[in-house]
């Protein structure tokens, strides 16, 4: 389990947005989760960092924005789904239900 843990460690990076200018990856996997609480400026920021053999996931879901200044329309993540529609090198999965729970189904119906 420690040999697991160090392995998950060196391997696996948590990097704040505000670190991001001036750095470019180079054959990664790069998770952008809550993408819809960025802008359209910070998603680019992000996106344009992908280096050769970089690989760009980006998650979120519209309904959660909790940035006061973003809705569904302006929000980072349809930018860039909307920008990258039609390239074929890009894919937009688009979840039918949540994996949470019942409870969690529902408070997001009713809240």
């Amino acid at each position: 389990r420690a040999a697991t843990n160090e392995l998950i460690r060196s391997r696996i990076k948590i990097k704040s947005m505000n670190f991001m200018r001036g750095r470019t990856f180079l054959n990664k996997y790069v998770i952008i989760d809550e993408a819809q609480n960025l802008t359209p400026k910070q998603m680019k920021t992000l996106i344009t960092r992908a280096g050769p053999g970089t690989k760009i996931i980006c998650m979120g879901n519209l309904a959660q924005i909790d940035t006061p200044y973003l809705t569904e329309g302006s929000s980072g993540l349809t930018y860039a789904v909307d920008r990258f529609k039609g390239w074929p090198h890009s894919g937009h999965i688009l979840l039918a239900r949540g994996e949470r729970s019942r409870l969690a189904d529902f408070a997001s119906e009713v809240l």
